[in-house]
């Protein structure tokens, strides 16, 4: 199965939080094709890196309903994924998700 999601990623700092967007493959857990929003990975490093760095969250949504669940993050590889637990419900919770009619 070949299914990638397309998801929300907020590095969450204890001043603020940097967005990214990326795409979450169900099969592995992977997250690739990182692109952030108005931060230079460049010149500011990895935001897990960072000294007041406490948690990444990743967002799903479909319409205007929105599954949150816990990223892992990879300092040392630059690579975020998801546990195989937090994976497997996740795909619980998205399957409730996209089988929900669109709210009025």
């Amino acid at each position: 199965m070949d299914l990638k999601l397309p998801i929300t990623i907020i590095d969450e700092l204890s001043e603020g939080e940097v967005r990214a967007r990326g795409e979450l493959d169900l099969a592995s857990g992977e997250i690739r094709n990182v692109r952030y929003e108005g931060y230079d990975l460049e010149a500011e490093g990895l935001p897990a890196a960072k000294e007041d760095y406490e948690f990444t969250l990743g967002v799903l949504t479909s319409g205007t309903r929105d599954v949150e669940f816990r990223v892992e993050v990879d300092v040392m590889g630059g690579r975020y994924s998801v546990t195989p637990s937090e994976l497997l419900e996740l795909k619980g919770r998205a399957a409730k998700l996209f089988s929900q009619p669109p709210r009025a």
